[in-house]
């Protein structure tokens, strides 16, 4: 009773992601469903092989399978899921899930503009949600899944396959994972890792400098490739972007400020140590970032002045 209740789950999540993005309440589910029980797991990766299996059959065959009455939206799940258990069926008759020990080779890149937020399905299952102006590249070989973040923030929801590890490169560090969840930014000065589920591998310039983080731990490699010991991290507060939202809780100005320059045209700055020290804790509109500089004189003993090239500085008053 338990298997055929996972299995009908696993076709209707399966069902939904084919149909487009997960909004940011659908993915906290489908990550909750899937950590339920391993059953869980197991369905939805039984049914991204027979998918993938699909690219195998010959096109006539495909579309015979395929075609069906119309039925009722509510039947849609099972109808699709039938048709994927038929794929499967043809598939061990024609000998072919040998091939997806062979994954095929994809390159492809994404990036976002001033403001955006998108989220990208790659082939392997995996999803990354990529933050205002940020660009990556993907490559995905036989034995390697490579993503290499150029600029921005992305947090990666990672399918797991041990044969393939997940790695991504940025700036001078490298996180290395087979199947996990977490957010990896990188600035001008350095690149931060936060990790929400499961366990990665953090390395700097060095191969012997490396940093193991798990649930709640994050990390820094500054530009030197140095990997700082793992700290405690809030991953709610560190992705709150998704959901359009800028949180600071004690946060240093200085750090404020990159932060807020991510969502402008022009970047904001602070005038000298002692205003990017001050600490700040309160909750903005990352698309209203005006309403954050016209709070902070209320909020700390500072005011915001326009500097002759257009952007802005906070400075003490």
């Amino acid at each position: 009773m338990m298997d055929s209740r996972a299995r009908d789950e696993a076709a209707q999540w399966f069902v939904r992601l084919q149909e487009g993005e997960l909004s940011p309440d659908e993915r906290q589910r489908f990550d909750a469903w899937r950590a339920e029980q391993p059953q869980n797991q197991y369905e939805f990766d039984v049914l991204q092989g027979m998918w993938r299996a699909a690219d195998l059959l010959p096109k006539a065959r495909l579309q015979a399978l395929c075609e069906a009455p119309a039925e009722r939206p509510k039947r849609r799940a099972a109808l699709r899921y039938a048709v994927a258990a038929s794929l499967v069926a043809v598939a061990l008759g024609l000998g072919l899930f040998s091939g997806l020990e062979h994954p095929k080779p994809y390159s492809a890149e994404f990036s976002t503009r001033l403001g955006e937020h998108r989220q990208v399905a790659l082939p392997d299952g995996s999803v990354m949600d990529l933050n205002s102006r940020s660009v990556v590249t993907v490559h995905y070989e036989k034995a390697r899944r490579t993503v290499e973040l150029k600029q921005g923030e992305a947090l990666f929801s990672v399918e797991h396959d041990t044969s393939r590890p997940f790695v991504v490169a940025a700036g001078a560090g490298q996180v290395t994972v087979t199947g996990t969840r977490f957010d990896v930014r990188r600035d001008e000065d350095q690149t931060r890792v936060a990790v929400e589920a499961g366990t990665v591998k953090v390395q700097g310039r060095s191969p012997y400098d490396v940093v193991t983080l798990t649930a709640g731990l994050g990390t820094q490699v500054d530009a030197k490739g140095l990997v700082a010991g793992a700290y405690t991290v809030n991953t709610e507060e560190l992705t709150a972007w998704r959901s359009g939202k800028l949180v600071f809780t004690n946060a240093r100005l200085a750090d404020v400020a990159r932060e807020v320059s991510r969502y402008r045209e022009q970047p904001l700055r602070v005038s000298t140590p002692g205003v990017g020290n001050l600490r700040l804790t309160s909750v903005f509109k990352a698309n209203d970032t005006d309403a954050l500089l016209k709070a902070l004189p209320h909020i700390l003993p500072v005011a915001v002045r326009a500097l002759p090239d257009g952007s802005q500085e906070i400075i003490s008053r």
